[in-house]
């Protein structure tokens, strides 16, 4: 049995957006998963195999990319790159949700074809990470043609998204609608573009487009990359009860005002975070951080329920073990700390600055697999292991 406690931390971010802070000052883990948190002094920390000091600085759980253009493996054909699976561990990023294998050379549109793609990808992830990242891939591109059985082949053979639709040739609410039905009697979370085209083939998708469609996931409000206009975002917000995700990849000064929006109808536990790379944009492995970043500074939210968007909230949706620092959930972390040189002195108010903190180590599943990032700025002070 293994064991690591992780000790004189200042700062625990929770990822619960409604209890974003919890009073403890150590972890402990157990066979990769939270055993115990609380403080020090009430904790049987004895026989443990590693203990890390966190020198005072904050802990949050591993942050979640609710929108990943993934593949197979850790390759992107869309910007020609290795690796940038791995890279976005660099930024915080232990789990990673696809929104559709659509950059794949000669994606199949048939029938046959996009169902072996969603289920060979979902097959592919599961048993491996890439850089250690938690993909859960296989989301099913929607094509014309696939009927309620394919829906429960599918989940049978573990695929449990579908991804963006608009991204395939079905399109029109009245197309998509019996698709939509069938992907949730079978438990499938459902994503739908919104806004602009992004890649060719794809169209236009509006609010009551995504009414009449009904998925769970209204895809990159603010733009991926060009965002619905504020009003048609405000009847997303206000008239419906759908996940809003912001997306890096979007339009930032939109993600300001949806982000209004959602604070005026009280809506911040129905808020993602999404990178939506790789895309025309590019690989951002820090976009996550950076999202995070623009809600707290922009919108005067707090860093620690800014951070509950890239975790828990997506956690929830995606009915995942994982984005929050709970007693038995899987002990995916970040020890991060103000950035060196940041008028922010810690994690969180480096974020309300506008800032991105230093990530010093990240954990997935009571693993340590990064000691000091290679992509964010280095934190103004480190953990070390006693």
């Amino acid at each position: 049995m293994s064991m690591t406690v992780i000790r004189n931390i200042r700062t625990l971010v929770s990822g619960d957006i409604d209890k974003p802070l919890l009073d403890a000052d150590t972890l402990v883990v157990r066979n990769g998963k939270f055993s115990q948190i609380g403080k020090e002094d009430t904790l049987d920390t004895s026989g443990a195999d590693r203990v890390i000091d966190a020198q005072g600085t904050t802990v949050t759980p591993g942050l979640i990319d609710s929108h990943c253009h993934v593949v197979l493996g850790d390759y992107t054909p869309r910007q020609k790159m290795l690796d940038f699976i791995e890279s976005s561990l660099h930024g915080g990023v232990t789990t990673a949700i696809s929104a559709g294998e659509v950059h794949l050379p000669g994606r199949p549109k048939d029938v046959a074809g996009t169902k072996a793609l969603a289920i060979l990808a979902a097959k592919s992830f599961s048993n491996a990470r890439p850089g250690g990242v938690k993909v859960h891939g296989g989301a099913l591109i929607l094509e014309p043609g696939l009927q309620e059985k394919d829906f429960q082949e599918l989940a049978g053979e573990g695929v449990r998204i579908v991804g963006e639709i608009g991204l395939g040739a079905v399109k029109r609410p009245e197309d998509a609608v019996p698709m939509v039905k069938w992907a949730k009697k079978y438990g499938m979370v459902v994503m739908m573009h919104s806004g602009g085209t992004s890649i060719p083939g794809s169209s236009v998708v509006t609010a009551d487009q995504i009414m009449a469609t009904d998925p769970h996931i209204v895809t990159h409000i603010n733009g991926g990359p060009t965002a619905l206009s504020l009003d048609e975002a405000r009847k997303l917000v206000e008239k419906t009860s759908y996940i809003i995700e912001i997306a890096h990849c979007g339009n930032m000064k939109r993600a300001a005002e949806v982000m209004e929006v959602v604070k005026k109808a009280n809506a911040l536990d129905r808020v993602i975070i999404g990178n939506d790379a790789p895309s025309g944009t590019g690989v951002v492995p820090l976009g996550i951080l950076r999202v995070v970043s623009l809600i707290s500074s922009f919108s005067d939210i707090p860093a620690e329920r800014a951070l509950a968007m890239a975790t828990g909230n997506t956690a929830k949706v995606h009915k995942l073990n994982t984005g929050m620092i709970k007693e038995g959930m899987e002990a995916d972390l970040v020890i991060m700390d103000g950035a060196m040189g940041s008028v922010g002195k810690d994690a969180l108010s480096c974020l309300m600055t506008g800032d991105i903190p230093g990530v010093g180590l990240v954990m997935v599943d009571g693993a340590i697999l990064v000691k000091k990032s290679r992509n964010t700025p280095p934190p103004a002070r480190m953990w070390k292991e006693v």
